[in-house]
């Protein structure tokens, strides 16, 4: 009997492998002189499995199940190879890349990119996935589906004025670039995406890396990085028009061309784009216009590359938020909205009858008005297929203004004096204000970039300088006495240099191990003086210094599975208004963070798996302390210990040709060991609040 049992379960055994049958992919990589080429890329979809050749140009893809595969095979400079691969046996290919006649853009981005050897976490998104989730939203919602991002809209619909948070971190400590540029603003260190509407139809791919990640241009990643890829010139000439419609009258109108390749030498691509939308929030409408212009000239080895882009964009203001009583129907709370935030008539009753998609504001040009044009040169040279350089112009010249109507304001606000007209003397007036702000960001970005054998190493940097101006205007005033129209109430200008140089390497110890180190040494200078908008005078003068060392392994334990662990260090300056609104005019000082990863990734013909532990630990952390300033925005404070702390689990399974099935999840604890936090409670002169330890 047991015999027996034992025969039967062999056989059970026999036709399982039979029926889930694995064969594997292996090749050579080599260039048209038969020369191997270490380090190109192998990715088979559409199970999205990558590989990496080693330093004989040789590679290995196992555990695949039978059935057919399209294989990708790039290396920088050389033109992409594409194949099916009907996979009924074992396959051996031998891949023969020919020289691009374009040097792909992907040698703009190496420098500042992680790879499947960094031991990081991170995830990409090609130009299919961009694509396919691209129906005119801004790029945060692109990102939404990213293990630990979470992502918000003032209007609602993910059209306007969007954010993004990163294990629980938003813009001002997000890292984000374009080609390697920078694109947080110096000063406040936030990302405005409605500056740069439909910038996703222009491009080709992108990464974000979480945590600390690879040294980079920029402020120092503190939560995350998102490195963008502008769009690929093609070899063939074409042109497209997309056109969407949505909820809430929202529409997207894309025009794009493409020259093809010119002469063996030249190439040009052109967007332009037109979004609207009303917004699911009240008068929450958004008109938003964009355009791009790219253009690349190749030589032998050298290769220049200009790119011009830009956005205009009319945003109604919707920040404002709904309360709680609202979104209850709870009348009698309500009431106490209005009475607490001393509401006119006229807002008492929006608030009373206007539903969930209520919005405070109810003048008709209450509105952001603001446009932003970005400038890049990039050069690059290769000098052999193991060493290449890069460097990149570039200059952003931004100019706008937000417009409120102020009910009632006092004239002293404004630096107007008071008025006496007949018995009545007038300190307050309505009014319609405008913030502007008028910046211009230059600088340059280089990188050298070195492939051999097992040694991989890149040294890069940037010089970027900043000047903006501010100012406020009263365009209208009820009673304005001598004041003229354009007046400004305040003005002051911040200037700001960051310089930032990095060494990373990865080396292969071994067939399995493989030693990543990254340093990094960023240098900032801030100034900025003059009257703010609570015409209170101030003068900042500092200056900083920062070394951000990152160190980590990956491990391979088979074709398909790897392990990886890190410890990284960042650095971060304070933003404008930590040094404005600086409580009690105590200075604040930088932060720093200590980063440590460590995860564990496999993927198979059928589904891929990704699991990674972090743990983000903060010195002088800058916090909201729930206090606000003058205009209502919240006031920060360094604290001196804090961390984040979680586990990310992220997968996906290949239900089948046309069906894929993708799922993450975030636990995670972020907390303050130490801090006293400000809750208004406000009263009668709404300035009652307590301090809770």
């Amino acid at each position: 009997m047991l015999k027996s049992i034992k025969l039967l379960a062999i056989f059970l055994m026999s036709l399982y492998t039979v029926a889930h049958a694995q064969f594997s992919i292996k090749g050579t990589v080599r260039n048209q002189s038969g020369e191997a080429l270490p380090a190109a890329n192998i990715a088979i979809s559409p199970i999205n499995k990558l590989a990496i050749t080693d330093a004989e140009g040789q590679f290995s893809i196992g555990n695949l199940a039978e059935g057919t595969y399209n294989l990708k095979v790039s290396f920088v400079g050389f033109t992409t190879y594409e194949t099916s691969v009907d996979l009924n046996k074992n396959r051996f290919l031998i891949v023969e890349l020919k020289e691009a006649a374009l040097l792909k853009d992907q040698v703009i981005v190496y420098a500042t990119r992680a790879n499947e050897k960094t031991p990081t976490t991170y995830t990409d998104f090609s130009s299919e996935q961009i694509e396919d989730r691209n129906l005119g939203q801004d790029i945060p919602f692109l990102l939404n589906f990213t293990p630990s991002v979470v992502t918000t809209s003032d209007a609602g619909n993910g059209v306007g004025y969007t954010g993004i948070r990163i294990r629980g971190s938003d813009e001002t400590r997000i890292n984000v670039t374009i080609n390697g540029i920078p694109v947080n603003d110096s000063e406040s260190n936030g990302v405005f995406w409605v500056n740069m509407p439909d910038l996703a139809s222009s491009l080709d791919n992108i990464q974000v890396q979480r945590g600390v990640g690879s040294s980079t241009n920029g402020a120092s990643a503190f939560g995350a990085t998102i490195n963008m890829q502008t769009a690929n010139l093609a070899d063939e000439a074409f042109a497209q028009i997309d056109n969407s419609v949505g909820s809430f009258n929202t529409r997207k109108h894309t025009a794009i061309f493409n020259s093809g390749l010119l002469n063996d030498r030249w190439a040009f691509e052109g967007r332009v784009s037109q979004i609207s939308s009303d917004g699911y929030i009240d008068r929450a409408s958004s008109d938003l216009k964009s355009y791009f212009l790219t253009g690349a000239y190749k030589g032998e080895k050298t290769t220049i590359k200009a790119v011009v882009f830009g956005g205009k964009e009319v945003t109604y203001q919707s920040w404002y938020g709904t309360p709680e009583a609202r979104l209850n129907n709870d009348v009698e709370g309500m009431e106490a909205v209005i009475a607490n935030n001393g509401f006119s008539e006229a807002e008492a009753q929006n608030l009373l009858n206007s539903g969930r998609t209520f919005n405070f504001y109810l003048y008709d040009n209450q509105v952001d008005n603001y446009q932003q044009d970005h400038y890049q040169l990039h050069f690059g040279h290769e000098f052999n297929s193991t060493f290449n350089i890069n460097a990149a112009l570039h200059h952003t010249y931004g100019r706008g203004y937000y417009e409120q109507f102020r009910e009632n304001d006092r004239l002293s606000n404004y630096n107007l004096p008071v008025l006496e007209i007949g018995n009545t003397t007038i300190t307050r007036s309505d009014l319609i204000r405008r913030r502007w702000l008028d910046n211009n960001f230059t600088g340059v970005t280089y990188s050298a970039n070195y492939s051999k054998n097992d040694l991989v190493a890149t040294l890069g940097g940037a010089y970027n300088e900043y000047v903006g101006d501010h100012f406020g205007e009263i365009i209208w005033a009820q009673y304005a006495g001598a004041a003229n129209i354009r007046d400004r109430y305040y003005d002051n200008v911040g200037k700001k240099t960051d310089f930032n140089i990095f060494l990373k390497t990865n080396y292969q110890l071994n067939n399995r191990l493989n030693i990543y180190g990254d340093l990094q040494y960023r240098g900032v200078t801030y100034q900025t003086n003059g009257i703010d908008n609570d015409l209170l005078a101030f003068d900042v003068d500092a200056d900083f210094s920062f070394v951000n060392p990152k160190f980590g392994l990956t491990y391979t334990l088979d074709q398909n599975s790897s392990l990886y662990a890190s410890y990284s260090i960042g650095n971060k300056e304070p933003v404008r208004n930590d040094f404005i609104d600086a409580p009690n005019g105590k200075v604040p000082t930088h932060e720093t963070l200590r980063n440590v990863e460590a995860g564990f990734k496999k993927n198979v013909s059928k589904y891929s798996l990704q699991a990674n532990f972090f743990l983000m630990d903060y010195k002088n952390q800058l916090v909201l302390t729930g206090a606000l300033n003058d205009v209502g925005a919240n006031i920060r404070t360094n604290t001196p210990n804090s961390y984040r702390t979680g586990i990310e689990l992220a997968g996906s399974y290949q239900i089948s040709k046309m069906l894929q099935w993708t799922a993450n999840l975030t636990l995670s604890r972020n907390k303050i060991r130490d801090f006293e936090e400000v809750l208004y409670d406000y009263g009668v002169n709404f300035d009652d609040f307590i301090v809770v330890t």
